[in-house]
């Protein structure tokens, strides 16, 4: 497998960032503009239709290999550090485009991107779309114009491999450490018994190229998210219809409730990915997947220790738009012996 200088990526990550977007809430006015400046650029840029809402649904093409790739970002319009970490990709093949690596993926992949499937979604800073309904629960009936939009798109491109980008809650940590889930990866099943079919293999050998990278720069905070076979869900029905989909789930790092360390490991593991997709000819190996720990829930945000563990309260903060500003509002969610979690800060009681 053929990794990238982890001391590269962060010696020159500050000049890859797209500073003009940041923080939690991302909208389509906020990316808009981003749209407008690569115009000139060897990235194509076109609006495939629009939201229930009436939000354009951008399309960006790059490459010209055989490899074809598509990445999409925000179908659940509350996780956007995906969309940070896209636009962190586009703006290093911009800055970086005589490096071998950018030349590696320009000649060998093309690249279709959607940076955000639900733009009223991410308005609204919901799950959901305007309909309430969920695009990520939504392949096969195919109720919304969204979920139509991605479909028809997969149809056209006809992409050997998928990059589904999403966020986790802080709730995750990795089995067998102390550390929250700050990048976990899945290769989906494509039935319940959850076999690993040559497909699988393949979407799982990417993920082992990605996690042997932010294994030098994050050890011990990378989970593997369960398998568990959902028959509506876009990954599951993607990789069961032969296309490979490697889903990303953006969790937390320590004090980053922003999610701008997040971002920066989110943007490595997809620059990894789809180098390493654009270098490789075999996708065999697999195993070393499945020793990635799993992503369990056992972390609180918030945990007031009391003495012998028996009146510990927890706490979780709550996500919302208060007054056109995002906000993060502590709310208590239970009471009593909670020795067995952890949380991303904890304090004692007095009494």
């Amino acid at each position: 497998m053929t990794h990238l200088s982890s001391s590269f990526l962060e010696d020159n990550y500050l000049k890859i960032k797209e500073d003009s977007i940041s923080g939690r809430w991302i909208t389509l006015s906020d990316i808009e503009p981003l749209y407008f400046g690569l115009q000139n650029s060897e990235i194509q840029t076109k609006i495939i239709g629009e939201s229930e809402e009436g939000r354009a649904i951008y399309q960006l093409k790059l490459g010209k290999g055989k490899k074809r790739i598509l990445i999409w970002s925000q179908m659940h319009g509350n996780e956007s550090t995906g969309t940070k970490a896209v636009f962190d990709f586009l703006n290093f093949i911009q800055r970086f485009a005589t490096h071998e690596i950018t030349k590696s993926i320009l000649s060998n992949c093309s690249i279709t991107i959607i940076p955000m499937l639900n733009p009223d979604g991410a308005q609204a800073y919901t799950r959901v779309n305007a309909n309430n309904v969920d695009l990520n629960r939504d392949a096969v009936e195919l109720e919304a114009k969204e979920s139509k939009f991605l479909r028809s798109i997969l149809e056209e491109v006809n992409p050997q491999f998928c990059f589904n980008l999403h966020d986790q809650r802080t709730i995750f940590g990795v089995e067998g450490t102390k550390n929250p889930a700050t990048i976990s990866f899945l290769a989906p099943s494509e039935e319940e018994k959850r076999t690993i079919t040559e497909g699988r293999k393949e979407t799982m050998n990417v993920i082992v190229a990605m996690n042997d990278l932010l294994q030098e720069i994050i050890p011990n905070h990378v989970g593997r998210y369960t398998d568990e076979f959902y028959s509506t869900a876009t990954g599951d029905n993607f990789q069961k219809l032969g296309h490979n989909t490697i889903l990303i789930e953006a969790g937390h790092f320590p004090n980053d409730y922003d999610r701008e360390e997040v971002r920066k490991f989110n943007f490595y593991a997809l620059l990894q990915g789809i180098y390493h997709i654009s270098s490789e000819e075999n996708f065999k190996e697999f195993e070393k997947y499945l020793a990635i720990p799993n992503n369990i829930k056992n972390f609180y945000d918030v945990i007031y220790r009391s003495k012998n563990n028996k009146k510990d309260v927890a706490y979780q903060y709550v996500e919302s738009i208060e007054n056109d500003k995002f906000a993060l509002v502590l709310t208590k969610e239970k009471e009593g012996e909670l020795s067995m979690y952890l949380a991303h800060k904890e304090f004692i009681k007095n009494s």
